[in-house]
């Protein structure tokens, strides 16, 4: 599960993976440089780092993810979940919320989710 780790360089790229794959990795070198600001070099480094790790996979230029991002969102969620409130959802709900009022459709949302969740 730890290969699910991403900085957030990593995760900004890995978006423009997931948002136009399979991208041809000339077209991704664009799209860095473009979106994030990179040098062709870093591009590639990262892109090697990630297929090292088994997050990022590159076929003969073609680009895709072999971790999908609900994946990767769910293991930071987690870890967050963990480290900052000690696995407790009902703590984290209401730090994240705070002083914020949900909507009847948000509230329904969550409704659904937990009910999802006890089966």
């Amino acid at each position: 599960m730890d290969s699910h780790k991403l900085y957030d360089a990593e995760y900004r790229f890995c978006s423009l993976v997931w948002d136009s794959e399979p991208v041809n990795s000339t077209e991704l070198v664009r799209l860095a440089a473009d979106q994030l600001g990179w040098k062709k070099s870093t591009t590639y480094t990262v892109l090697k780092k990630l297929c090292e790790r088994g997050i990022l996979q590159n076929d003969n230029a073609i680009v895709t993810a072999l971790v999908k991002r609900e994946d990767a969102e769910r293991y930071e969620s987690t870890i967050v979940v963990e480290k900052t409130f000690g696995g407790s959802l009902p703590r984290f709900l209401t730090a994240f919320l705070g002083e914020r009022k949900l909507t009847d459709q948000e509230a329904e949302e969550l409704k659904k989710i937990i009910e999802e969740a006890k089966q």
